[in-house]
């Protein structure tokens, strides 16, 4: 089938979602053996929702008169996921090459077409939120809108619209290109910057045209093909104002930082949450344990690679750069998990396919997570470093109503995250697979 077919099939399949799932009016009632309310498991599981909004919870909330009960069984009800590093306008694919193609073959509409069905596979995996960190041409800002006012079924995103970094750095997407093909050397304008006034400059283009938060490359990437990993991209001067300015508009901040000495300048420039934290050190570990800095490990971001090594799918230097990340961040996250260090759940959803984002606890727990602190990730700690746990983040009268349901107990097996088999979010439920 024709690509620009598979954008419109995929656009109608997830607006087709849309009217069965607004226009919820009477409250309803959601009841499972179990929940999970953002700290602890309890039973029996119950949440009423009216309208957008949990009005009650627990086995001795009143049921409202003329509500609908959905009895969800032997499952434990759960406030919505959180993902807290997202690539949803980004496509997943099998080769390198052919991404670096298709980024500049397809124009903007096509791709922010095909990125709708990235949206769908996410929410429908129990992921409600999102923080999207990295687009281009505003794709992130069209989508969130549309997913706000209710054209198209997706998380709640928010957006970054750039990511900010140095020339010829992880955020330097002209790099890898020989000189002068784009007719310009990329600017604050496109994230690109050189010096702390650029850095000013570039946040506050970013929240000119809609960013919720601001994200920084501090140190190379793994799929960047002209820089090491982990060498540090921004002087410390660059990294505090770019965290100064972004703080001053009141906008969280994300550092991609592999390496240990571009985090370290990341963290005492006062930034939110490290990205990856591929090859952090001992003292960079100590020092956001120290100022409660929240560590993203991203851990389905080098499983993806794994299923492609050795496949020819990656050039030779990216292979190498990908192969030194699987070797080192598993002792990574053993170690913060050891130092106490908050650790927050992001996947790095486009470096795998989407819609696999619940694999992630899986591979927290193997690394020394507990399956609660897993589950904790993923809704309390996030709704925290996103700056929206007034609303979201726990199952508690008052906030919005996103509320999703596993089988079993998470405790006891924490891959029955990955078998999401209902999602509500704002009190419309967008998928139930047992029968009412």
């Amino acid at each position: 089938m024709p690509i620009r077919f598979q954008a419109l099939r995929a656009l109608a399949v997830a607006v087709s979602l849309i009217p069965a799932a607004f226009g919820q009016s009477k409250p309803i009632v959601l009841k499972a053996a179990r929940m999970f309310d953002g700290n602890r498991v309890t039973a029996p599981g119950m949440v009423v929702v009216s309208g957008t909004k949990i009005l009650a919870i627990g086995a001795d909330a009143v049921i409202p008169a003329g509500a609908e009960i959905i009895d969800l069984g032997d499952a434990t009800l759960s406030p919505g996921f959180i993902d807290a590093h997202t690539h949803l306008s980004m496509p997943w694919t099998n080769d390198y090459r052919e991404e670096q193609m298709n980024t500049l073959q397809k124009d903007i509409p096509e791709r922010t077409l095909m990125a709708v069905e990235n949206l769908r596979k996410t929410l429908m995996a129990g992921v409600t939120t999102v923080r999207d960190v990295g687009s281009s041409d505003f794709m992130d800002v069209g989508l969130r809108n549309a997913v706000r006012d209710g054209r198209i079924p997706g998380p709640r995103m928010l957006v970054c619209v750039r990511a900010i970094g140095a020339t010829g750095g992880h955020c330097d997407d002209q790099a890898g290109f020989r000189f002068n093909l784009f007719g310009h050397e990329a600017g604050p304008d496109e994230g690109v910057i050189n010096g702390p006034e650029e850095a000013r400059k570039a946040v506050r283009l970013n929240v000119k045209y809609g960013a919720d938060v601001i994200k920084t490359c501090a140190t190379g990437g793994v799929l960047s093909p002209t820089d090491d990993v982990d060498t540090p991209q921004l002087t410390q001067e660059e990294l505090s104002a770019l965290v100064d300015e972004a703080h001053a508009l009141r906008r969280k901040t994300a550092a991609h930082a592999h390496g240990a000495e571009g985090a370290k300048r990341a963290i005492r420039a006062g930034i939110d949450s490290i990205e990856h934290g591929t090859f952090l050190d001992d003292e960079a570990l100590d020092m956001m344990k120290a100022r409660g800095t929240v560590f993203i490990p991203t851990l389905m971001a080098t499983q993806g690679g794994k299923e492609k090594l050795g496949k020819g799918l990656y050039p030779p230097a990216i292979e190498t750069k990908m192969r030194l990340a699987i070797e080192s961040i598993n002792q990574t996250v053993r170690k913060a998990v050891a130092k106490g260090v908050i650790i927050g759940m992001g996947t790095d959803a486009a470096v795998y396919p989407h819609g696999r984002n619940t694999e992630e606890f899986q591979l927290m727990v193997n690394n020394g997570v507990k399956p609660v602190d897993a589950l904790r990730a993923t809704t309390t700690i996030d709704a925290h470093l996103l700056a929206i746990d007034n609303r979201l983040g726990s199952l508690e009268p008052g906030k919005l109503a996103d509320v999703i349901a596993m089988p079993g107990n998470p405790l006891e097996d924490i891959q029955q995250t990955e078998k999401v088999f209902f999602v509500m979010k704002d009190g419309t439920i967008y998928r139930n697979d047992k029968t009412r």
